[in-house]
């Protein structure tokens, strides 16, 4: 098969470079462009990012020599994976798919529109049935597909197979989210050392209205939010990587710990296709009682999985646990691949 020709927007931010780490030797996914503001514009990359890359390892040979552009749609490849800030996303990501490109978007400015999916591969891959109808709003065949929040994605992982096998009334979350989810150079040292923050702009809203959609249906050429609900509390720690969720639930029909458990573990979709990025178990119980712990698990099959742990009896609901998930990886970079390859596999991305 012959690779596919990609772009990154917004190439030189935290994100942008996950996606340049995450692509650059993909067996599907050629890096063709990187695109940025004007500021990075004109430039090699390697130029572009001195003192700014903040990943581990050098940046990728080929990578390094491609020459910056600006995010307009006269890049050279099929797909655009975007990474761009959400102040100025969504206007840039429209122009790209009026054009004809196909947008696999980190931005959280598309994600409840009407006609574009909210996907997670494992969770709802119906979703991109919607696809025809958002094609008729670009007449060049371009579309936007979106990935969830980086706490979002984690919390949703962990309840879609207590939500399969057992049903969901009511969700109780605390996040304990990493400093990488605010970009860089992102909270202040002397705000966050010795510090929790219990306050993230625009994040538990988020948390408790893109699960319900994900959750839902595609109904008719509608999403039908999912009928539970979620009462989402969000902070900012002082972990470089990896958001852990504190979660309680309410389930519609009781269920032992070991069915909970067996739901969890039995969980995998996505056994069959063959995606590159897909993780072998995505979700991993650990029975220890001091896990999952961001330094430890983060790094499950490639920052991919999703880590739970401490299930236990809730007083106020039925279970109460904690989950883990590498929040650039899983939650950001890695999830907008990981559906690239599904588009790819289902006929809605060709060479």
């Amino acid at each position: 098969m012959a690779k596919v020709k990609v772009g990154i927007l917004g190439a030189t931010g935290m994100v942008g470079q996950r996606f340049v780490q995450l692509l650059a030797n993909h067996p599907w996914f050629e890096i063709t462009e990187v695109a940025a503001s004007e500021r990075s514009a004109g430039v090699s990359y390697r130029e572009a990012m001195q003192g700014r890359w903040k990943l581990e390892g050098e940046i990728p040979q080929k990578v390094a020599r491609l020459k910056v552009k600006q995010c307009t749609p006269d890049l050279d490849c099929r797909v655009v994976f975007s990474a761009l800030d959400a102040s100025v996303a969504g206007p840039i990501e429209e122009e790209f798919a009026r054009e004809g490109y196909v947008v696999v978007s980190n931005a959280r400015n598309h994600r409840m529109d009407p006609d574009v999916p909210l996907l997670i591969p494992e969770v709802n891959p119906e979703h991109i049935e919607i696809i025809p109808k958002q094609r008729e709003r670009w007449s060049k065949g371009g579309f936007i597909v979106t990935n969830p929040n980086c706490s979002t994605i984690g919390l949703v992982m962990a309840l879609a197979p207590l939500k399969e096998a057992f049903g969901l009334r009511r969700v109780v979350v605390t996040t304990l989210q990493a400093l990488s989810g605010a970009g860089y150079p992102g909270v202040a040292s002397l705000d966050i050392l010795d510090n929790v923050i219990p306050f993230i702009s625009g994040e538990e809203e988020k948390v408790e209205t893109e699960p319900l959609k994900i959750m839902g249906e595609l109904r008719e050429g509608k999403f039908v939010p999912a009928p539970f609900s979620i009462s989402a509390s969000c902070t900012r720690v002082n972990v470089r990587d990896g958001h852990l969720e504190s979660v309680s639930v309410e389930l519609e029909k009781k269920a032992s710990a070991e069915e909970v458990i067996r739901a969890w573990e039995d969980f995998n979709p996505l056994k069959d296709l063959e995606l590159p990025s897909a993780p072998k178990r995505p979700i991993i119980y650990r029975p220890e009682r001091d896990r999952p712990q961001p330094l430890k698990d983060r790094d499950a099959e490639g920052g991919m999985a999703c880590v739970v742990g401490r299930l236990r009896p809730c007083k106020v609901l039925d279970y109460k646990f904690f989950l883990l998930s590498h929040n650039t990886i899983r939650g950001a970079a890695g999830a907008a691949v990981l559906n690239a390859e599904y588009l790819l596999k289902r006929g809605y991305i060709t060479t």
